[in-house]
């Protein structure tokens, strides 16, 4: 690695790197994220500015609305690409990190398609984030493998695996470890970059090619980055145009009001819209927190069927449709319920009812976490759904205004909520900060976006003082016992001996300085970033 930093002293890392993967980090592959980077993350940079600049905007107390200058966009016939053939079936995807178990596991699910997660459910220490990278190169040479000495047990790929789909960090997250120019270098390009450089020929000659989730997108023009992204990296690797594909999570409130211009954006190289219901209760949450009054109820109360959800949800399936493309419905997010089989009949029904919603409505695919739910999933759509997609569904009943995408939820905030919120953030938050991602907790699969949810409830609850299902308002002293007795519960739970052993003191200092932060951090992510 000595002589790749002669070669190439643009590019540096950290003091912290000591694994250099070199069949990841190579020369050719650092000259190539080095022109992405140049080309670029200046613009990147402007997106970010832009959302802030946006905030401000609802701040004043705005809502978002249909842009009138892509009227013609809405109001146009036109269509996307053509979607390739084995992403034409996708009604049951899982989803998890790029963990060798996990690839391994998901690949061979009997799910459709594996979106491996560069993003929400896998922490981007150096060993996550590059490793995935070697462990997706595997992956597509058909050589991962793993032995589980623990277990005495052997994992292969079978011989018909899922279709691989990759989801990069978003465009807000740096990659510390890499540094171009003296900038951190762009945790997307990184992630897209890598992989596409590795991984593009050998799935071309296998009948595929990379695709890709592109999450957290906030603006159309952050769509023509992407798709200005795609067409570069298409040239410097002479493949031909439209040989990447994307779907986009719909997963920031913003988004919902651009779906045809998102398309637009990137019509040679998108296949699909996703609804990613968890972090748009997030978005949802956080765009409005400074709006008087604007109070959310408990996070278990905003479900699919609540009328900002449902309406959204709709709206993407029926622009997804009118524009050739498809519409991926969000994830369920219990997981297998062990040694309570009435517990686990129940966790199921509500996975079974939720798929059979989504089919009904007119989704083409939907979200599993877990591969014992992929059959439960995959039963609700051979049942309602015979033909590959349901591209004919065009929905031209959904009439879906601007306020329908903004009705603000009706329900309570309960001390119970509070705990859950306090509880599940601070363990996720440790977690995390230990390098994982994705954690089963209290039998749901959580990730950085339901993390999300539960700080900034928290965060918008204290600052309006919100009056409690009982009667009392939710004020600093009342927040100082409750938060304390949920710390006091962990570390019972964990044991005082044990809890050294833990990131469980940091965890809980942090969680406590972003709820109670005069100032809303944007992600919890970005100031937990410095200490992995």
């Amino acid at each position: 690695m000595e002589n790749t930093l002669l070669k190439l002293p643009k590019t540096q890392f950290s003091k912290e790197v000591k694994n250099y993967y070199p069949e990841i980090l190579t020369d050719s592959a650092l000259a190539f994220i080095t022109a992405l980077h140049e080309k670029f993350n200046a613009k990147r940079l402007q997106l970010i500015d832009r959302r802030e600049q946006e905030q401000l905007v609802f701040d004043a107390g705005k809502f978002p609305e249909f842009p009138k200058e892509t009227k013609h966009i809405r109001d146009g016939n036109w269509t996307a690409g053509d979607i390739p053939k084995d992403l034409q079936d996708r009604r049951v995807e899982i989803t998890g990190p790029v963990n060798r178990k996990m690839i391994i596991n998901a690949l061979n699910s009997g799910a459709k398609t594996f979106m491996a997660d560069l993003e929400d459910s896998n922490a981007p220490t150096w060993s996550n984030a590059i490793g995935g990278q070697q462990n997706l190169l595997d992956a597509n040479k058909q050589t991962i493998s793993l032995y589980d000495s623990k277990k005495d047990k052997s994992y292969k790929l079978n011989t018909k695996t899922a279709v691989l789909l990759v989801r990069p960090r978003g465009l807000h997250l740096n990659e510390k470890h890499i540094i171009i120019n003296n900038e951190n270098a762009s945790g997307s390009l990184i992630d897209f970059g890598l992989y596409v450089f590795h991984n593009t020929k050998t799935m071309i000659a296998q009948g595929t090619a990379p695709y890709f989730y592109l999450p957290k997108l906030e603006h159309y023009l952050e769509a023509r980055w992407w798709n200005a992204v795609f067409t570069f990296a298409q040239d410097y690797l002479n493949v031909p145009q439209g040989t990447f594909k994307a779907t986009v999570l719909i997963e920031t409130i913003t988004a919902s009001f651009q779906l045809d211009e998102i398309i637009y954006e990137l019509k040679n190289h998108i296949t699909g819209l996703n609804c990613g219901r968890w972090d748009y209760i997030f978005s949802y949450i956080k765009k409005f927190r400074n709006h008087p009054n604007f109070v959310v109820p408990n996070r278990d109360q905003v479900t699919m069927t609540t009328p900002f959800m449902d309406a959204y949800s709709k709206l993407v399936i029926q622009r997804c449709h009118k524009r050739g493309i498809l519409a991926i419905g969000g994830m369920a997010a219990q997981i297998p319920i062990k040694n309570d089989n009435a517990a686990n009949a129940i966790a199921l029904e509500k996975v079974r009812k939720d798929k059979e919603r989504e089919v009904k409505n007119g989704h083409d695919g939907t979200w599993v976490a877990h591969p014992d739910l992929v059959a439960v999933a995959m039963n609700e759509f051979d049942k309602h759904m015979p033909t590959s997609n349901q591209l004919h569904v065009l929905r031209e009943d959904v009439k879906i205004t601007e306020q329908d995408l903004v009705e603000r939820p009706l329900g309570t905030v309960t001390e119970a909520g509070i705990r859950k919120n306090i509880n599940v953030g601070v363990l996720y938050t440790e977690a995390w900060l230990r390098g994982h991602g994705a954690v089963a907790l209290y039998n749901l699969m959580e990730d950085a976006a339901t993390a999300e949810i539960s700080r900034t409830q928290v965060w918008q609850w204290l600052k309006n003082e919100v009056k409690l299902e009982d009667g009392r308002l939710f004020t600093q002293a009342l927040f100082n016992d409750i938060f304390d007795n949920e710390v006091e519960k962990i570390i019972t739970e964990v044991g005082q001996d044990h809890i050294v052993n833990t990131k469980f003191k940091l965890a809980i200092e942090l969680f406590n300085k972003l709820v109670t932060a005069e100032d809303f951090e944007e992600f919890l992510t970005l100031p937990a970033y410095q200490y992995i």
